[in-house]
């Protein structure tokens, strides 16, 4: 997509459609006009038609958008029709949290393996996974044709485990570590750092109270 020239507001924007879109396929809900989807979303009319332009339009002026052929096509975009297979690096509380959330699968995530340094955790079976050691990602990776790996360990062992990873042939990274990740080209990482996230709430939470006032 980077060929392309579309840029990353435009791809962050693309989750959110397929949610709402489905939410719509699931009431029954066969034909909505940009301006409907505008209202809903919270989008202007103007801003959605530009990011569907990026791919082609997929509407009809004055037929609107058949709600489940974009649905499927922006799933496509996002390569939901294949299957994704992941693995676990951490089976703490939230790598336990992430293997227990049955949605990834929906979408065709599907986690082939947890793995942790707690040898205390070998053997604990999470929905039917079982927790291995460390040493056995590199076959486990090459055995079951594993593309995304999950990192959700602490900053100080992230930047080493995913060095290795990269050398497994892992060609993507979800990274939950609390510590940017440069990898070679090729590899993809998306950082998802809860505590940024958090802040920026407080943030927006400070400004609206100081407004109040």
């Amino acid at each position: 997509m980077e060929e392309k020239g579309i840029s990353q507001a435009v791809i962050s924007r693309l989750p959110r459609y397929f949610r709402y879109l489905g939410e719509l396929k699931d009431e029954g809900v066969e034909r909505i006009s940009s301006q409907d989807l505008s209202e809903l979303m919270k989008v202007t009319a103007s801003q959605i038609r530009q990011d569907f332009n990026n791919f082609g339009g997929f509407g009809q002026q004055g037929y609107g958008y058949n709600v489940e052929y974009l649905y499927e096509e922006i799933g496509k975009i996002l390569g939901l029709d294949k299957e994704h297979h992941l693995i676990i690096i951490g089976s703490g509380n939230l790598g336990q949290a992430l293997a227990n959330y049955m949605n990834f699968e929906r979408r065709g995530f599907i986690i082939k393996g947890l793995f942790d340094t707690n040898t205390n955790l070998y053997n604990k079976e999470i929905r039917g996974i079982k927790v291995q050691p460390m040493e056995d990602i590199k076959d486990f990776v090459k055995e079951n044709d594993i593309d995304i790996a999950v990192l959700t360990i602490p900053k100080s062992s992230a930047v080493g485990v995913a060095e290795q990873l990269v050398e497994y042939g892992i060609k993507a990274i979800w990274n939950f570590a609390h510590v940017d990740l440069n990898v070679p080209k090729g590899v993809l990482v998306e950082n998802v750092h809860l505590s940024d996230s958090l802040m920026k709430l407080s943030y927006n939470l400070n400004c609206y109270e100081l407004g109040e006032e």
